[in-house]
């Protein structure tokens, strides 16, 4: 049984490096942590509020298409060992953020608002919303 202390957060900075590779010292000490996730030597836990940070660096600083940084982020949500916070919202947001180009946070509104069955939002930026199921308008 995983103990307690066995569990740790991982800040996006880690994420970063992994994924960029930008310094390959600090990415391969980063693949090493989540070897040791992938053999349930810890288990790492990631914050939805982390992917949609992760998903803005890539975006903003590294200028990485939606596609990349979607496949890239996929594969995080997919690394064995590895616990996100509301994973099916995170999987669903990044269809739509490919798919449709709607901004990841907007795209994870939508999917959070779905999966409480919650059928309105409420928004002074409807053109991100326009293309769903949900009831959109102004305050």
């Amino acid at each position: 049984m995983r103990k307690e202390e066995d569990r740790a957060v991982i800040d996006t900075n880690l994420l970063v490096r992994y994924l960029t590779e930008d310094d390959p010292d600090k990415a391969q000490s980063v693949e090493t942590l989540l070897i040791k996730a992938g053999k349930g030597e810890i288990k790492i836990v990631i914050p939805s509020v982390i992917i949609a940070e992760l998903i803005w660096v890539l975006e903003s600083y590294y200028k990485m298409e939606t596609g990349e940084i979607s496949q890239l982020v996929g594969s995080i949500l997919n690394t064995p060992g590895i616990d996100t916070q509301d994973k099916n919202i995170l999987r669903e947001a990044l269809k739509i953020y490919e798919k449709k180009g709607t901004d990841f946070v907007d795209a994870w509104i939508v999917e959070f608002a779905r999966e409480r069955n919650i059928k309105t939002i409420y928004t002074f930026d409807k053109k991100h919303f326009k293309e769903t199921d949900l009831n959109i308008f102004l305050p």
